[in-house]
This record gives structure tokens, sequence and C-alpha cells, in this order.
């Protein structure tokens, strides 16, 4: 896919409508770049003029403040925000919760005020728009779906109807795990957890919340974040239910639903 970074559209003094900020997950983990790729395919069929950092795009600094590396994060959070302002960014979307959140709410104490806005909830405001239309009887119509809510984006965020209203508009069956919305399980990823050493105990996380998933009889577990999508394709693995159970953003749920 050719995507034109910020650089492309400042050289020919053009603005883009949005800035897509990819993230870590989103630019090196295998299965998190076809989230990426299905979110970029969904802003080129509506012809939003969007544009990305590319090379010049570095993480937004969230792990290291999580685990208690403070200077590591501002250093980076400056740098970013120099360069943001340099290019006189005024909105950013982003398929991960952690960079949203960071974005969003972390960044205007260093001088970076955006306006920054979730895939999901972007998602839904196109839906609403009419600009992203359906098929009728899409490839997962009638499908139980299931919906786990990533903490940086629920309780962080307090935003839980804006993934459920996209999903609503698959016609799939939306089943609720007994935890969710601000009751929701972690995946076990969050808070930099992804990044150490696990600690002892009688079972992993993600493996609970994968079994929660996989009890509601769904055959997709929608997911909103990379993180997520790492520790419940495990948690899906370990209750052996990988052939019949997918895990799948919901931005890959669209585009695979979308005319």
């Amino acid at each position: 896919m050719h995507i034109k970074t910020m650089a492309e559209y400042a050289a020919n003094g053009e603005t883009p409508e949005v800035l897509f900020w990819v993230g870590c997950a989103g630019s090196f983990d295998q299965r998190a770049q076809k989230i990426t790729k299905a979110f970029a395919t969904i802003l080129d069929k509506v012809g939003i003029s969007f544009a990305i950092l590319g090379k010049e795009e570095s993480c937004t600094g969230d792990p290291a403040r999580r685990a208690g590396n403070e200077f590591i994060f501002q250093m980076m959070a400056q740098n970013n925000i120099q360069l943001l302002n340099m290019y006189g960014v005024k909105k950013i979307v982003t398929a991960c919760p952690h960079c949203f959140n960071t974005l969003k709410n972390e960044y205007p104490a260093l001088g970076g005020n955006y306006e920054v806005i979730h895939h999901t909830s972007f998602l839904q405001s196109l839906i609403d728009e009419g600009r992203v239309k359906m098929q009728e009887g899409g490839s997962f119509k009638g499908k139980k779906i299931t919906y786990h809510d990533s903490c940086y984006l629920g309780r962080a965020n307090n935003i839980y109807e804006a993934p459920r209203k996209v999903l609503e508009t698959l016609d799939a069956e939306l089943i609720e795990m007994k935890r969710c919305r601000s009751k929701g399980l972690c995946c076990g990823a969050g808070g930099a957890q992804m990044f150490k050493e696990e600690e002892k105990g009688t079972t992993r996380i993600n493996f609970e919340r994968g079994e929660e998933a996989v009890a509601t009889g769904a055959s997709v577990i929608a997911a909103n974040c990379p993180f997520c999508m790492t520790m419940l394709t495990d948690g899906v693995k370990e209750a052996g239910k990988e052939e019949s159970v997918k895990v799948l953003d919901i931005a890959e749920l669209i585009e695979q639903s979308m005319k």
C-alpha cells in the first residue's frame, strides 16, 4: 500500500484531514500489521485524505511511563510533540488505545494539544455519516460476536458505546461476557505488563479471559487493541478453540463487511 507521509504532504504544501498514528505494534507486530492495513483500506475507500509519519514516528513513550521510567517517557514525548507541532497536526486517529490515551491525556501537559480519536469512535462517526456502508448479508450476518473492552479505551477513557455501535452494523448477535464494560477484565498486557517476566500464580489473566470469551459461544471475539489481540489469541489457543473462534479487530470486521 502506498500511503503518503506527513513529509510528502508538507512538501506539496498540503495538509491531510487526519494523521493516522500507527504505533509500535501496528508497525512491527505481524498480527497488528493486518489491523493497520484494514483500517488504512477503510480510510482509502471512504476517500479520507490521511497521512502517516512513517519513519519519523516513534513510540509515544507509554510503556516507559507505565514501567516507571519517567525520563525516557518525557524524552520520547517531547520529540514527538516537536514533530507533530512542526507539521501543524490538529487531528490524530489511532488503532491503539495505549497510544490514544497517552496522546490525548498525557501530551497536553507537555505542550501537545491535538484532537485524538480512537479508530472505533472514528469508524462510528463514518458509519453515522453514511460514508461507510455495509453489504447486505455480510460475512458476519447472524454470527455470535463477543466484545472485549480494553482497559485504556473503557475504564481509562469511558468509551464503551462506540465499539458496540460499530459492531451492531454487522447484523451479528452481540453476546456480552459476564465481566464487561467498567467491570471488564484486563487482558493482562496493559501497564507495561506485556514486556515483563510473569509472576508465579495459578493461571494467566489472558487464559482466564480467553475462557470467558469462549464460554459465550461466540465464533468471533472482537478486540480494539493490538495488545489485547495478542493476549486473547493466546487465551483462545490455550482453550483449544483456535479453529472455531477467531479474534479480530473491529477495523478488520468492518473492512470485510463493507460494500
